[in-house]
């Protein structure tokens, strides 16, 4: 078997087939960030040119332009490959400014609170 079989398939998992290709990376914080792939070092450590966050609240969503964006390889989850051709997002979803993006994000965090405060009075009931 030759050695160049062996590097070809090397090449193709490396994330050097996702270089100058839009892509959806998820990082550890839950943040969704969007850009085309420019760079990326042996710790995934990656670049991404003319990044922007994509905030996602019930059918609200806004992208929150970042520009040039480095992101270390410790927080990446996921990357994956949007295709350009295709929708990004379902048709019921509506894009917001940034504005109201940042009143739905504490409107639900605002909710969840509550939520919990009212979960932490009634853990003598043991839901589990």
């Amino acid at each position: 078997m030759s050695s160049s079989g062996t590097e070809d398939n090397f090449f193709s998992t490396s994330l050097a087939s996702y270089l100058d290709k839009k892509l959806l990376i998820l990082l550890r914080d839950g943040r969704k960030l969007l850009g085309i792939f420019r760079s990326f070092d042996q710790f995934a450590n990656a670049v991404l040119e003319g990044a922007c966050e994509r905030v996602i609240v019930g059918d609200l969503y806004c992208d929150i332009p970042l520009g040039l964006y480095v992101i270390r390889g410790e927080n990446v989850v996921l990357i994956g490959e949007l295709d350009l051709e295709g929708e990004e997002l379902p048709a019921h979803m509506t894009c917001v400014s940034v504005a109201e993006i940042r009143q739905a994000q504490k409107a639900e965090k605002e909710g969840m609170d509550l939520k919990g405060t009212m979960r932490k009075r009634m853990e003598f009931l043991d839901f589990d």
